[in-house]
């Protein structure tokens, strides 16, 4: 990509952050005349100690995107709180294409709060899962019937040399990758 751009034109960049604070950085960056800043985040729940909290983390951490004219806005961008530096790789500072950025948001949209994305699994009768958690880990089975009212789900597998269909946390399993539905 290019190093040198027209004084008039905004482009893309990878703006590398303070981890945990890519959000803070990307809000104070909103208040930045010419500056478009994004940081999409993903909410998520997740098991732990004190049971399941959600935890809202970023999609790519320790970066943000940002929409800005290079020359005229440089200081001001990699001045700002939360900020590292511009991503580079030697003298080559790349830009991102807009559509790559579109996309991104396209994707994000219809299921988010803002630039947060709520990741919920899903399940569907006959896939094979592997529980991570609790007294069936490293199991293998397959899905019975999902219970998503209860975030539970009916699953089938094999237990001291017999198959029975076992209550699971749907927090619990490792669910099979999915090509991601066409928009």
């Amino acid at each position: 990509m290019n190093t040198r751009w027209d004084d008039e034109e905004a482009c893309w960049f990878v703006l590398r952050c303070q981890t945990k604070r890519e959000h803070i950085a990307a809000r104070i960056l909103e208040g930045v005349e010419g500056v478009e800043p994004f940081c999409p985040r993903i909410r998520f729940k997740k098991a732990t100690r004190r049971g399941k909290i959600w935890w809202v983390e970023p999609l790519f951490p320790g970066y943000l995107l940002a929409k800005f004219c290079y020359p005229k806005s440089f200081r001001q961008v990699t001045g700002s709180h939360g900020v590292s530096t511009v991503l580079s790789f030697g003298d080559n500072i790349p830009q991102l294409s807009e559509e790559i950025v579109e996309e991104i948001k396209r994707q994000t949209r219809g299921e988010s709060e803002g630039d947060i994305i709520q990741f919920a699994p899903r399940v569907e009768k006959g896939d094979e899962i592997e529980v991570s958690d609790g007294p069936f880990k490293g199991l293998t089975g397959v899905v019975e019937e999902p219970l998503s009212a209860d975030e539970r789900v009916k699953v089938l597998i094999e237990f001291l040399g017999q198959e029975q269909v076992v209550d699971l946390d749907l927090y619990s399993l490792l669910l099979p990758k999915r090509p991601s539905p066409k928009g």
